[in-house]
């Protein structure tokens, strides 16, 4: 029913997960989390465009992010979708984009974050982060997600990118994406066990881990693993979606783990929140009490 459902009832329940639909909107929350202990980093709206030009669009608007994150001094970073780039319509154009905007980024020694879509998109993103890397070793990371069956093959193949002078960065999430049983593990507490795997594959090759996670028993886990490596506070970070389990993020600040929170702003907000309800069918039940319950 998600695409037929009024979008101004599904804003009713977005508008708690998304900063707004401008800038301004984003360096607001931007500067209120800041005030709070917690970095962001940002991300303008939308992927899978149709045209090169709306590539065009979208780099400038990055490039803009990047000099405004810089003049508002925003304690944050970006992350960029390759889709939002034209991968799938010109690879090579792509990555010169998002060449310009790392380029950008690396002017101010900021950080540019390659988000990971779906599994037709991953060995190009994969492709993408190994030439960006090498040209921009403190500038650059990419997100891995647990669910996919390749994905410790892929932290093995990439230890050739990685030094300690100039780690690997990595987000580690489960993954978000429909994909097939056949390439992706389907079981909670399957996917959960590799997620686990994977960040201590992280720990002990001295990889830098974004723990991108609001599941309590993998902050469990990975809290063991950080005991279990010593692990100090500057060599890893904690991740949360902006308006998710904001008592669990306070829980983990109040206690010293370096936050950093997602927030995304923009006008294509739509195809995010639908997400974020296929992920969590529960959450409808906020737009249905919105809705119809008298406060």
């Amino acid at each position: 029913m998600l695409p037929y459902f009024p979008k101004k009832f599904v804003w009713i329940f977005s508008r708690k997960y998304i900063a707004g639909e401008t800038l301004e909107d984003a360096i607001r929350v931007s500067k209120e989390l800041n005030a709070n202990g917690i970095l962001v980093t940002m991300d303008v709206l939308g992927e899978f465009i149709t045209n090169l030009d709306q590539a065009e669009e979208n780099k400038v608007e990055y490039l803009n992010v990047i000099d405004v994150i810089q003049q508002s001094g925003i304690g944050g970073n970006l992350s960029v979708k390759p889709t939002l780039f034209g991968l799938l319509l010109d690879e090579e154009v792509c990555y010169r984009m998002i060449r310009e905007i790392v380029a950008r980024a690396a002017k101010y020694d900021n950080f540019i974050r390659i988000d990971m879509e779906d599994s037709q998109c991953t060995d190009m993103e994969i492709a993408l982060f190994r030439r960006l890397k090498q040209e921009f070793p403190k500038n650059v990371g990419l997100v891995v997600q647990a669910y996919l069956k390749r994905t410790s093959k892929d932290l093995e193949d990439l230890m050739d990118l990685h030094s300690r002078e100039m780690p690997l960065n990595y987000r580690l999430c489960k993954g978000i994406y429909v994909e097939p049983a056949e390439i992706a593990y389907k079981k909670y507490h399957e996917v959960n066990r590799h997620y686990l795997e994977n960040l201590e594959f992280m720990f002990r090759n001295s990889i830098y881990p974004c723990i991108a996670t609001h599941d309590i028993p993998l902050i469990e886990g990975a809290l063991r693993l950080i005991e279990k490596y010593n692990v100090p506070r500057d060599k890893y970070e904690f991740q949360m979606l902006y308006g998710v389990t904001p008592e669990r993020r306070k829980t983990l600040v109040d206690k010293g783990h370096h936050m950093r929170v997602y927030v995304p702003y923009g006008k294509q907000w739509f195809g995010y929140s639908t997400r974020r309800l296929k992920e969590n069918p529960k959450m409808a039940t906020q737009i249905i009490k919105a809705i119809f319950v008298k406060h």
